[in-house]
């Protein structure tokens, strides 16, 4: 057991080896609620409304990793290699 102080405006220092154990950095957001006369505080991940996928690409993002696990797949350098390919067709049909 580690004891801590309240100091200036209700501030509490995690102890360092906690903080580790839990993988929590300077900034991290935590929950702080009230439990049988405790205080349980915990880490909390804020998640932006932007970031969250949609149902469809939901959907696509696990066809692209079942499609993975099947071994289909292109490299970066391969696609490159066919864009590459593609525009200077498109170049040479208008030319």
């Amino acid at each position: 057991m580690t004891i801590g102080r309240v100091g200036k405006r209700r501030q509490v220092v995690i102890p360092k080896k906690v903080c580790e154990t839990l993988g929590l950095r300077e900034g991290d957001f935590v929950e702080v609620r009230r439990a049988q006369g405790a205080i349980v505080i915990k880490p909390k991940k804020l998640v932006d409304p932007d970031d969250v996928l949609t149902p469809e690409e939901e959907a696509a993002v696990r066809s692209g990793e079942a499609q993975l696990r099947r071994g289909k797949y292109v490299t970066l350098e391969r696609l490159r290699h066919e864009m590459d390919r593609q525009a200077l067709k498109r170049r040479r049909k208008t030319a």
